[in-house]
């Protein structure tokens, strides 16, 4: 076991935002629930994790943890906007090179694969600033071993946010996978809030639909399907790569642990199905508003075809008399004028019977 390392001072939050080579935040975990975690800085991080190296000849790390004990571990969270960021890792870290590849490349789609005794996983979570925007979705590179967690960002995340809240109120994962698991939870419970808050949404855009509103709503629905759609492309992957890693999971995770990222993905899948029904409703309230919109549209065209028949009869008769040649009919009648207003309403009225008799 790597040596432990002089307990530091207190360190304020956001203290390690400033490292050089873009770590967040590091924590030290000594395997028990009701212990906190101790903060690392950079040079901490490189000699823990030197420590560990230096010990794995003498143990065995691939083997699980015993019932009674659970080794320390460290979580390590990285700002990816540092150029220093990835090279202190490909030093210090000793993940297996598919995380490294997956940083180099910044693979964005959802999966999560065992490499050798270590996990790699790439998921994509929300902004910190989320504003049910499709844009507001970024990528979140983790690396999962016996011993150590390392998780990459480029920008910040609710998810990652809110386990480093927790852990810095007092809760303390026991293992490496169950601090994964919490980070799934975490996510889980992020999306709840989404579809709480689209739910929300939704149904005032309802309401304004029976108010007879639609066209104020329909760029409101537009970005709201967008976001969901655009979320549900990205995690859907997420339990079923999941799935397939636990038919397999590597020798050092224990079975209490495996048990509990089921039930994280089975939540992860309730959730997924929400945001697939809220889909579901918002195209159905898209097609209403569509039907809504043509059927005024139609109404408009209609009036505007029922204008233009009753105006016929006079544009006809006034171009007619209106030409400036020999014989016009009822020139020199003194009631000429009346009878041209008599023929004109008689067509008038007859067109507006054809007009409204087609409508009925």
């Amino acid at each position: 076991m790597p040596s432990p390392l002089p307990s530091p001072a207190p360190l304020a939050a956001g203290a390690h935002g400033a490292d050089a080579a873009g770590l967040i935040c590091g924590y030290l975990f000594d395997g028990r629930p009701c212990s906190p975690a101790r903060p690392l800085d950079l040079d901490e991080a490189a000699l823990w994790l030197q420590g560990f190296t230096d010990t794995r000849a003498d143990a065995d790390p691939t083997a699980p943890p015993q019932p009674d004990t659970a080794p320390p571990y460290a979580w390590l969270h990285f700002n990816l906007n540092h150029a220093q960021a990835q090279r202190w890792l490909e030093r210090h870290a000793g993940l297996p090179d598919s995380f490294y590849e997956a940083l180099r490349d910044g693979a964005h789609s959802t999966r999560i694969e065992r490499d050798d005794d270590a996990l790699v996983a790439v998921i994509n979570d929300l902004h910190f600033d989320f504003g049910f925007e499709p844009s507001d979705i970024a990528t979140l590179w983790i690396g999962v071993g016996p011993r150590l967690v390392v998780t990459a960002r480029t920008r910040p995340l609710r998810s990652v946010d809110d386990l480093r809240l927790a852990v810095r109120t007092g809760e303390a994962p026991r293992s490496t996978t169950e601090l994964l698991e919490r980070l799934m939870r975490t996510q889980a419970d992020v999306l709840v809030g989404v579809v709480r808050t689209v739910t929300g949404r939704i149904d005032a855009i309802e309401d304004s639909l029976l108010a007879r509103r639609p066209d104020a709503q329909r760029a409101r629905l537009g970005e709201l399907r967008r976001v969901l759609v655009r979320l549900q492309r990205l995690l859907a992957p997420e339990p079923a790569a999941l799935f397939r890693l636990l038919q397999r999971p590597p020798a050092w995770m224990a079975e209490d642990d495996a048990q509990g990222l089921r039930d994280a993905s089975e939540e992860f899948s309730v959730v997924l199905r929400d945001m697939h029904g809220l889909q579901e409703r918002v195209k159905l309230l898209q097609e209403e508003v569509a039907a809504s919109v043509q059927e005024d549209n139609n109404r408009s065209l209609f009036v505007l075809t029922v204008v233009t028949v009753l105006a016929l009869p006079i544009n006809i008769l006034a171009g007619l008399f209106g030409m400036n040649v020999g014989g016009i009919p009822l020139a020199d009648n003194p009631h000429g004028f009346w009878h041209l207003v008599a023929i004109v309403a008689t067509f008038t009225a007859v067109a507006a019977w054809l007009a409204f008799r087609k409508k009925k």
